[in-house]
């Protein structure tokens, strides 16, 4: 059997990771600034991490939902309290694509209504409702394309307002920061209207924090930049640091009833682990406002390059817009200069790199930076 050939791979293969650097097979080192998509949210191979995944492997692995978890009610407690939602709920799951399906269909359970409203650009993932709220017709199969939901621009408040206003929409769905489009902030006043067009028409308003939220942008979730409190945010990436776990925060507002959600792995006994070792690692280690203070710091360094265009995001979410004449810089990067980066089409460079990154890590992607622009 061979794998299903459905991504195109660079010839390397990491097999070692520490902190904000990883080593191939060969034993080349990498300065990694991606965090494999924005997972890695502590850093590779954290020693707490380590130690707490270890301890409880050791103890019990996985058993199903149908007994009690004390792990999940710890995590909730614990995620409550660092993000800003203590009052609300969680349900917990495997992937941002999963999280995005429940939300869908929480929301239709609350409003009774069918059909779901996004933003264009958007992505929320790849399984059949969150792929179809994505605004990329090329990965939705015909078995996709059920008209249940509507594009609207960002930070087009009356287009938003036109639809919503048809009071047809169980919910409004929009990333804290749009990630695959190419690093693009929703503007506070835009999401503060939303929320208040919500509110008069009935709709629920979902803050997809999948690459945006867990202390990236230099606060837990982007929208709070903005002071707007969600009905359901959904989280995944760096929740678990790279083990496979999501999460649903529900609004006390909406109830919950048997069966109306479910999972096999959702919150497994070693997921849970890993999520409550990166909120401890976080808080101890400050690394939210380690995110704020290297984040500005990188983009502060990067203003004024002759490559960039533009430069867009918060914290340790970052969009580098390429001049034309400059887009094969990512690629360099990493074959030159060994520093993974992430992309957004042709001309955008992701910075996604671990919470932990210090300002001697930045600069030396700034100077790598600066002297390929210069060649």
């Amino acid at each position: 059997m061979k794998l299903f050939d459905v991504y195109p791979l660079w010839n390397i293969e990491p097999v070692k990771g520490q902190g904000c650097h990883i080593w191939d097979k060969e034993g080349n080192e990498y300065l990694d600034l991606y965090g494999g998509h924005a997972v890695i949210s502590i850093g590779h191979c954290h020693p707490t991490y380590n130690k707490m995944l270890k301890e409880q492997v050791d103890n019990l692995g996985f058993y199903s939902n149908a007994v009690q978890n004390g792990l999940q009610k710890r995590l909730a407690e614990e995620l409550g309290e660092m993000c800003g939602y203590p009052d609300y709920n969680l349900f917990l799951c495997n992937s941002g694509a999963e999280a995005n399906e429940n939300a869908f269909k929480v929301a239709s359970f609350n409003t009774g209504r069918k059909k779901i409203l996004a933003i264009k650009k958007a992505f929320h993932g790849r399984t059949s409702g969150a792929v179809e709220a994505t605004d990329n017709p090329k990965i939705q199969a015909e078995f996709n394309k059920n008209n249940n939901v509507t594009f609207v621009p960002l930070n087009d408040i009356e287009a938003a307002r036109m639809e919503l206003e048809k009071r047809e929409y169980a919910a409004l769905i929009i990333e804290g920061i749009q990630g695959v489009a190419g690093i693009f902030v929703p503007d506070s006043n835009y999401l503060n209207s939303l929320r208040k067009i919500c509110d008069e028409t009935g709709t629920l308003l979902i803050l997809d924090e999948i690459q945006s939220g867990y202390g990236r942008t230099g606060k837990f979730f982007a929208h709070q930049y903005s002071g707007v409190k969600a009905d359901i945010i959904t989280v995944a990436k760096g929740i678990g640091n790279g083990f496979p776990l999501s999460g649903v925060i529900i609004s006390p507002k909406i109830e919950a009833s048997y069966g109306m959600l479910g999972t096999t792995f959702g919150g497994n006994h070693l997921a849970c682990t890993a999520a409550i070792a990166v909120l401890k690692v976080m808080k101890e280690e400050n690394l939210i406002e380690n995110a704020a203070i290297v984040g500005q710091y990188l983009m502060d360094q990067l203003k004024g390059h002759k490559a960039i265009k533009e430069l867009r995001g918060k914290g340790l979410m970052i969009g580098i817009e390429l001049n034309e004449g400059f887009t094969t810089l990512r690629n360099r990067l990493l074959f030159e200069k060994h520093i993974f980066t992430g992309g957004a089409g042709a001309n955008v460079i992701r910075l996604l790199p671990p919470l932990c990154i210090t300002k001697e890590i930045a600069d030396q992607f700034i100077t790598a930076f600066t002297e390929l622009e210069n060649q």
